[in-house]
């Protein structure tokens, strides 16, 4: 376990546990306010987030930016995140051992932040910190409550680039953050 936010990152900066670190540009180790009560945690890096090591400043990330400002999130009073901190190639899914091998800094992470809320953007992240055995299709917008944390699992935005019908969910579930958030 790292105490301060800069032995973690600098342990992550160093990480050589898979594959996915020979070909990085930059990890992507995280972003936002360090104490927030809503954590989102994504896959992994695509190449923009490669290039310029920060999470979600795609395309994606620029969808899940206008969803926040529909609903009212603010991204500086959040903290983002991914399970793996290394690009995968060709933006494929990270496989497990990789996930496996970056486990432990996320966990580190939601440990150092402290939230009281964790949205899950997609089955990857899903399936790495509820459990394989869930599918997102199934639990996107249900509360799953593990160790004092209410977990909401929702499409990743990526999800809805390709399918349009999901963007109604997605800022359901949004909206369902900010309601969970004001009981709690």
């Amino acid at each position: 376990m790292f105490e301060t936010w800069e032995e973690l990152e600098n342990s992550i900066i160093n990480c050589q546990k898979c594959k996915l670190s020979l070909n990085r540009n930059n990890i992507v180790f995280g972003t936002g306010k360090k104490d927030a009560k809503i954590m989102f945690i994504g896959e992994g890096p695509g190449a923009d987030e490669d290039m310029q090591g920060e999470p979600f400043v795609g395309k994606a990330g620029k969808l899940m930016d206008m969803a926040f400002t529909a609903v009212g999130i603010k991204r500086e009073e959040v903290y983002i995140a991914n399970v793996v901190k290394c690009r995968p190639p060709a933006n494929r899914n990270p496989e497990k051992d990789e996930a496996v091998a970056c486990l432990n800094y996320l966990r580190n992470q939601v440990i150092l932040v402290k939230p009281q809320i964790i949205v899950l953007l997609g089955s990857v992240a899903l399936k790495n910190i509820l459990g394989e055995e869930l599918a997102i299709t199934a639990s996107r917008g249900k509360w799953f409550e593990k160790k004092g944390i209410w977990y909401l699992p929702t499409w990743h935005p990526a999800a809805l680039l390709r399918d349009e019908n999901k963007k109604a969910d997605f800022i359901k579930d949004l909206q369902l953050i900010l309601e969970k958030e004001k009981e709690i």
